[in-house]
């Protein structure tokens, strides 16, 4: 859903921009979850900045994305998402839905959501330590929605409906927050990038009303 395709296009390139929406949404997932390792950094910095057409929403912030992730080696980005999001005790910046909904963790959103998981047929591994409101748990979600095989579940409708009630209302304002964080550099572009990403995303899904 692309801010600057026609609203008729080809099946082909239909199918390419669902591709890569699902590759960018599995991209935030992995950016989000845990320090990136330098096998998915290396081809970040190598990644092509210049957009098909011109002036899309998203080429600047890929491109501040990109030069961010060249600028710094993988220790420092990896030390700064551990500054951010992990340590001991209380994180700087949380990236729970239940948090910047409601104030407090394990919450009310958090009980929506899971709730909207189990309509899906879809549930977190056991093996996976954070709840599913997690933002990249959410983002995988997603990545699913559109990469899945189930069409019963994964279709543009029920992928309009899960950004809606569940990444719209609050990943905006996490942004916000960690692009004005001093010590995020790297993920103060990815901040930039995953907003614009929203944006886009929330115009696209509004055209299929």
């Amino acid at each position: 859903m692309s801010a600057t395709a026609p609203l008729t296009m080809a099946a082909s390139a239909a199918l390419d921009e669902e591709t890569a929406r699902a590759e960018l949404y599995g991209l935030l997932a992995q950016l989000y979850y845990s320090a990136p390792p330098p096998e998915l950094l290396a081809p970040l910095r190598v990644a092509v900045t210049e957009a098909p057409s011109a002036g899309g929403l998203l080429e600047e912030p890929w491109q501040q994305l990109v030069g961010a992730a060249r600028a710094q080696g993988d220790a420092a980005i990896a030390a700064e998402f551990e500054r951010l999001f992990g340590g001991v005790g209380k994180p700087e910046v949380f990236l729970y839905a239940s948090h910047h909904l409601s104030g407090f963790l394990n919450e009310k959103p958090l009980a929506r959501l899971r709730s909207d998981l189990d309509a899906l047929g879809l549930a977190r591994s056991e093996a996976m330590p954070e709840t599913e409101d997690h933002l990249a748990y959410l983002c995988e979600a997603m990545r699913y929605l559109i990469a899945g095989d189930d069409m019963a579940v994964c279709n543009l409708a029920t992928q309009r409906d899960f950004f809606a009630a569940h990444l719209q209302p609050w990943v905006p304002a996490l942004c916000d927050g960690l692009e004005a964080h001093p010590a995020a550099a790297f993920y103060g572009a990815l901040a930039r990038f995953t907003r614009a990403f929203v944006a886009v995303e929330a115009q696209g899904f509004d055209l299929l009303e």
